[in-house]
């Protein structure tokens, strides 16, 4: 398997929507591959989700994973495949947490994203699969899809005086919790 070259924001790809994945496609070969390689790219670079557009294929999928010893989650998540999600808020109750992006490569920031939410999509054979989510997961799926609507996590940050440099970061607010990228 191949790890896939990351788009960074500033390539048009990051900033369209991207396309519905049409049923029939989901167990062709060609998307199949593309499910195992955002899977290896996103193990590559230590993230724990990885949409389409960010390796340059503008279709409606991602791919999530949180291991057991993430200690940002509460819970271990599986490697899951979203094809077409759809989130919808449960609550209008927000939590705010540092972000950061393979596609903004080196920078963290604090965003707003709702508690907990309704997940439906289809999974990597084309099943319904759908499941509700807080905390951490939630958090993963808000910013996943959001990559699906040409949005990152810049978009979503009120205060932008909170972007910072991971390493300064680092070494200057030393508790501030690991980010989703």
């Amino acid at each position: 398997m191949a790890i896939l070259k990351v788009a960074r924001i500033g390539h048009p790809v990051v900033r369209m929507a991207a396309a519905p994945v049409r049923e029939a496609e989901i167990a062709s070969a060609d998307f199949q591959r593309l499910v195992d390689e955002m899977v290896v790219t996103m193990h590559e670079y230590d993230g724990v989700g990885l949409a389409a557009p960010q390796v340059h294929v503008s279709l409606r999928a991602v791919v999530i994973e949180v291991p057991a010893s993430n200690v940002r989650s509460e819970a271990a998540v599986p490697l899951t495949v979203l094809v077409n999600p759809v989130v919808t808020p449960l609550g209008d109750e927000r939590g705010s947490g540092w972000e950061g992006c393979l596609s903004v490569p080196g920078l963290r920031g604090v965003v707003p994203r709702f508690n907990r939410v309704r997940l439906e999509a289809l999974d990597r054979e084309g099943r319904p699969y759908a499941a509700e989510a807080s905390g951490f997961f939630a958090r993963v799926i808000q910013h996943e899809c959001d990559h699906l609507d040409g949005k990152v996590y810049l978009d979503r940050m009120e205060d932008m005086r909170t972007l910072s440099f991971l390493r300064e970061l680092h070494r200057h607010v030393p508790d501030a919790e690991e980010a989703v990228d």
